[in-house]
């Protein structure tokens, strides 16, 4: 009799689960046909004429670029060393710029109040005009690449910082004080998760600026990295090359934000989720 049951309920559970599966297949096509839609419409093009595959590449060509930069070892090396130049100024902005945005938004208003206008100015700053001050004062190696990295990074993981103290219900901390909480358990367990989304968006927003502002430090003044093909690629009209390595780098954003959102997610999913009763 209880084998007869767990058939049952085998069989019943099947066709919810190609019902599911088969939801997951309509959501995913759903999303990515207008992707697939646009290369195809971009091959065509390419194709008949249309567009000029001395100027454009098609999508078939790409791939196969993509292919020949892996198999002989020069895309993977040169990814290594941009994401080494984005990750170390990144690193260095958090490390620096989450300290200072709890000290600046916390009890100190008249230092904050006289501080927040140069920060806000220097935030303002356009970091491709300051690209040969950083080459003048620190040269065309590894630690200007990091300079520059550091610096577009720190002023939305700050501010972002700043704002979250600010933000924080004094209401949320009365209440744990007036429960005995104080010092470091005060921070770690009521402070700090009610800033957590606002620095997690600063954190996102200094990592995506990060790693596209390294593309452009790269083909300045480098020799090496996925700025540097991009740029090599285009003296020496190389179109394929230089529209398979765009085509890594968009992909790789995607993916360090994709990377952000779902870390985002998990951290801060006791924000989002609803009570169970």
């Amino acid at each position: 009799m209880q084998t007869i049951v767990k058939e049952f309920s085998v069989q019943k559970d099947r066709p919810l689960k190609i019902r599911f599966l088969g939801t997951a297949v309509k959501k995913f096509i759903a999303a990515n046909i207008s992707i697939a839609a646009f290369f195809v419409i971009w091959e065509i093009f390419v194709d008949t004429g249309v567009l000029k595959d001395t100027f454009v590449a098609a999508p078939s060509m790409i791939a196969v670029t993509i292919v020949q930069l892996l198999e002989n070892g020069t895309l993977l090396g040169h990814i290594g060393i941009s994401l080494f130049r984005a990750i170390g100024g990144f690193i260095l902005a958090a490390v620096i710029a989450i300290p200072l945005g709890f000290f600046l938004g916390g009890s100190f208003h008249m230092f904050r109040r006289a501080v927040t206008p140069l920060v806000r100015l220097l935030s303002a700053a356009n970091p491709f005009a300051l690209l040969p001050v950083f080459i003048l004062l620190f040269g065309i190696g590894e630690i200007s690449k990091i300079a520059i990295i550091f610096w577009v990074c720190l002023w939305p993981i700050l501010l972002n910082t700043i704002t979250g103290i600010q933000n924080v219900d004094r209401l949320l901390v009365k209440s744990a004080r007036s429960m005995g909480m104080q010092g470091t358990a005060l921070f770690f367990k009521v402070i700090l998760p009610a800033a957590a989304a606002p620095i997690f968006h600063g954190l996102k927003m200094g990592c995506g600026t990060a790693f596209f502002m390294l593309i452009a430090a790269e083909m300045i003044g480098a020799s090496t990295g996925l700025g540097w093909m991009v740029w090599n690629a285009q003296i020496n009209y190389q179109i394929p090359k230089l529209f398979a390595v765009t085509f890594i780098i968009s992909v790789l954003g995607l993916l360090l934000n994709y990377l952000f959102t779902r870390i985002e997610r998990n951290i801060l999913s006791w924000q989002t989720e609803s009570p169970e009763y």
